[in-house]
């Protein structure tokens, strides 16, 4: 069975160095839809595989990155350094935080090369070998992922 890349993306309304204010979210796997909460279950580990059986690839930017501060203010509902502890406990369960990926480039290249891979990227940030499946802003809220979101043009 063929797999494709999806991209699930997440907006934000702020200010900062996120461009556009848009952070957002990828993945490979079969076409299959995704909603904030399950999201969040990828990300603390909880749910490990997809509904297809294949095990979970979920991978993060840095700690310190803007997109990777409001994705999890805005998916899992701490910063990063406020799962420190979280994660600290299921380190003793044998649970280990998701991958962290150097830059935006090796998030997206990963995602793309990876079967069942899943990560998050601006919204802006160019989408070669992805789709955008699911588009979540600042509270949470899920938007329509086919919207028409203004980017800038870079200079």
């Amino acid at each position: 069975m063929a797999s494709c890349s999806l991209f699930c993306t997440c907006t934000w309304a702020m200010s900062g160095s996120v461009p556009a204010s848009k952070v957002s979210v990828m993945l490979t796997l079969p076409a299959e839809s995704l909603q904030p909460t399950e999201l969040a279950l990828i990300y603390r580990r909880k749910k490990q595989f997809w509904s297809s059986g294949a095990r979970v690839l979920p991978v993060n930017l840095p700690a310190d990155s803007a997109v990777r501060q409001h994705f999890s203010e805005a998916v899992l509902g701490d910063a990063p350094e406020q799962l420190e502890e979280y994660w600290n406990q299921q380190y003793f369960q044998g649970v280990l935080p998701p991958h962290v990926l150097a830059s935006e480039a090796a998030v997206r290249r990963f995602v793309s090369e990876t079967r069942h891979a899943i990560g998050y990227l601006p919204f802006c940030a160019p989408r070669e070998g992805v789709r955008v499946v699911l588009v979540i802003d600042a509270t949470g809220r899920v938007l329509d992922p086919d919207a028409q979101i203004d980017c800038p043009v870079p200079p």
